[in-house]
């Protein structure tokens, strides 16, 4: 099919509109279908998919494993398995059509055709066809139902708008399992996401087996983690260990391959390298071994420059190349800190021969040599965009991911480019304010930040468009321990990206978008796969109201839903009473559980709330606000070493915050939880901002300031209990009468910063 055919397409639909056919809303309800597809004729009637459904298969031995591929996604789903029918005939027929000869815009694009006597999936290539049975599974399962469904008539011609649609999956940080990376790879092909980008190295850790350099992962593959988590209960170290064999390696690449995925390498160079070079310590610049890096941030480690090291390089892109077929291996190139280059004559010497005059040139020279031994191999480079500073190869990828700049100068230099940018699509951000977040950095990238992403920027013309290759979203792990973090990290907000970087821009509707993720949240569920429910999480908040009562208002993210609510302190129902207006409560001690429901599906596990004194007067360290706005994270505490561990926020740069309008009228006691981490942070040139207070008490004291952060002392609370404990302590000290709303200013004085002190909940009481 030619694109004059889904021209035709857009026309028809045009007329069919001005005839009273089916609105977009109507073409939402009918295709709830994430992403959106290109083009989409609702017609009237339906399909009736039961049981005796057949399976008609044309083209061959893959578009056969296709079909067993959706006849299993309908048996879990819905509870029966559609019979398979290669090349027969069967009445009223489901029919996968994979012909070379069909002509569509490319090997990922299909058609699809639902009418009351059948349905049939046209593609020309594999992957087109599978995605076709992929939307065709979705408007099968959209209902949630068991048993037999009606699916309606329409026709869908659909194509990507991008080449290029990832996720990066950083397990260098914190390892993930074979069947936890399959899972997310599950998810990625079902929302027709193409590219899974893995982070296989760093300082933290070497994760891919190299059989001429086993000490890469002997050694390079461990750390001793900071704090409690690094040690045993007799004190000894408890190493963090992981990587993936070659086997592993293949299996993984396979399975991804099975789904339309590819797997793009990363082997992060020149910097960090500190993994490496603590394996083999010659590839270093000063021959020093250092341990394999515990701290997150930017580190100095480098390799070398000798030939000897480019063999090493060399080798190991040698044995990755043998194992990933994908046309890209990515070579990082970013954040690599050139003091050890600058401090070394071996170095410097080496950058006079080569008549460079600094060492960004240097980082060029580096990565054209490695560059050119890919393309020597049939592949190509791709690096992050860092690599624009020392003057890339000609045939070199750009992954813009500091903000969009990169994006417009490599295409504007004549580059492919791939936007990763940060915060946009730095998924290891949160995704709201809630004070059950997951851990990440704390500007919030939510879910409709997420969607509203446009993948070209304005600043590029039309003959620069093309060298925009797509986007992809970038799961950094250095704060998710755990499986469950990573995906709750990822879903829905790749969801949004799938659409931003599938669908037509003109196509893409963010309240249409919200219906359609309705029964892919239930699709999560059924795989048990965590996705978060942020965007629908209700919010409970409570305000005194005099006469011992309170005003409490119930809210989420996106408005999308109906809140209902109960004050027994059960879970909601569909049944449950729906809130309309504030709540006026007696501040007795009763629990408020909330949740959003779309008709009768929840949308949002249910969120409690105690209307006490104390819930009234406290505020967890996501209703405090940072004093400067530094390096703002949400972090787990360091213990227990296996388990949950408690969620807090802190600044690593100053731990400093503010309860702003503090109502202080009868409250005679100030009571603080607060914690302490190890100061597990390289940052390089930033360290300059950190603030460290002086002690005023032997062990320090957390001080608390009126009226803001220079204003007179109000109470100074000793921190000697809390150095004793990896837990979190509350501290307490008498509030001297104030009346009237305040701002309160909490500053740790400890004389040093390290630990990082944070604070978990401040509360007022009477």
């Amino acid at each position: 099919m030619t694109w004059h055919v889904l021209k035709k397409a857009l026309i028809r639909s045009v007329l069919l509109a001005s005839l009273g056919a089916p609105t977009a809303h109507a073409t939402e309800l009918a295709t709830p279908v994430i992403p959106l597809p290109a083009h989409v004729v609702v017609n009237q009637g339906a399909f009736s998919f039961a049981a005796d459904t057949a399976v008609v298969v044309r083209g061959g031995p893959e578009a056969e494993r296709i079909a067993r591929d959706f006849a299993a996604r309908i048996e879990r789903s819905r509870g029966f398995a559609p019979r398979i029918a290669a090349g027969g005939r069967s009445r009223h027929p489901i029919t996968l059509v994979l012909d070379p000869k069909t002509r569509l815009p490319g090997n990922e694009a299909y058609t699809l055709d639902v009418t009351p006597r059948g349905i049939q999936v046209t593609a020309s290539a594999p992957a087109g066809l599978f995605y076709g049975a992929v939307t065709l599974w979705q408007l099968a399962s959209a209902d949630g139902q068991r048993g037999a469904t009606t699916i309606a008539a329409q026709h869908i011609d659909d194509a990507p708008r991008f080449a290029w649609r990832g996720l990066m999956l950083d397990v260098a940080r914190h390892f993930r399992s074979v069947d936890e990376v399959k899972a997310m790879l599950d998810q990625m092909a079902l929302h027709k996401l193409n590219t899974l980008h893995w982070h296989l190295t760093d300082d933290q850790g070497w994760r891919i087996e190299i059989k001429q350099y086993p000490k890469l992962t002997e050694v390079g593959g461990c750390r001793i983690p900071a704090g409690a988590a690094g040690r045993n209960d007799d004190g000894t170290p408890r190493p963090y260990c992981g990587y993936y064999t070659q086997e592993q390696i293949r299996d993984v690449v396979r399975y991804a391959a099975e789904r339309y995925i590819t797997v793009v390498p990363e082997f992060d160079l020149p910097g960090h390298a500190q993994a490496a070079i603590a394996a083999y310590p010659q590839l270093g610049v000063t021959g020093k071994a250092p341990p394999v890096s515990p701290d997150w941030g930017v580190h100095t480690w480098l390799f070398n420059v000798d030939d000897g090291t480019f063999a090493f390089l060399e080798n190991v892109l040698g044995e990755m190349i043998a194992l990933f077929p994908s046309r890209y291996v990515h070579l990082g190139g970013d954040e690599a800190a050139k003091d050890q280059w600058q401090q070394s004559a071996a170095v410097q010497a080496k950058l006079k021969q080569l008549g460079l005059k600094n060492e960004m040139q240097l980082q060029g020279w580096f990565m054209g040599r490695l560059g050119a031994y890919l393309q020597t191999h049939g592949r190509r480079l791709i690096g992050w965009d860092e690599i624009l500073e020392g003057g890339p190869p000609a045939e070199a990828t750009v992954m813009s991911w500091r903000g969009i700049q990169g994006t417009i100068e490599a295409a504007r230099a004549g580059h492919d480019v791939v936007l990763a940018p940060a915060p946009g699509l730095y998924f290891d951000h949160v995704q709201s304010d809630g004070a059950d977040e997951t851990p990440g950095r704390l500007d919030v990238m939510s879910l409709q930040s997420v969607y509203a992403f446009e993948p070209v920027p304005k600043e590029l013309d039309a003959a620069q468009h093309k060298y925009v290759l797509g986007a992809q979203a970038n799961l950094w792990t250095e704060h998710m321990r755990t499986s469950e973090r990573v995906q709750r990290a990822a879903f829905p907000r790749a969801a949004a990206l799938a659409e931003a970087t599938w669908t037509p821009a003109a196509r893409r509707d963010w309240n249409g978008f919200l219906d359609r993720l309705v029964p892919m949240l239930a699709r999560y569920r059924a795989a048990e796969f965590q996705a978060a429910d942020s965007a629908f999480a209700v919010r409970i908040a409570a305000t005194p109201a005099g006469n011992d009562r309170a005003a409490v208002t119930l809210a989420n993210q996106t408005g999308f839903g109906t809140i209902r609510y109960t004050v027994d302190g059960s879970a909601p129902t569909q049944q449950s009473p729906v809130y309309t207006q504030a709540l006026d409560l007696p501040v007795s001690g009763q629990a408020v559980m909330a949740s959003a429901f779309a008709g009768d599906r929840l949308l949002a596990a249910p969120r409690r709330f105690v209307v006490d004194a104390h819930g009234l007067r406290a505020r967890r360290s996501p209703q405090l606000k940072s004093c400067k706005g530094g390096l703002t994270l949400r972090m787990e505490d360091d213990a227990p070493r296996d388990g949950a561990r408690a969620l807090v926020n802190a600044d690593v740069f100053d731990p400093c915050w503010i309860y702003e309008q503090a109502d202080l009228g009868g409250m005679g006691t100030l009571s603080v939880r607060v914690g302490q981490l190890p100061f597990n942070f390289q940052l390089w040139r930033d360290a300059r901002q950190i603030v460290t207070r002086p002690a005023t008490v032997p062990g320090g004291a957390l001080e608390v300031r009126l009226d803001g952060c220079e204003g007179p002392v109000i109470a100074s609370l000793p921190l000697a209990p809390a150095r004793q404990s990896d837990a979190l302590t509350t501290l307490e000290a008498p509030l001297p009468a104030q009346p009237g709303r305040h701002d309160l200013c909490f500053t740790f004085a400890s004389g040093a910063h390290d630990p990082l002190w944070m604070i978990d909940e401040v509360a007022l009481l009477p």
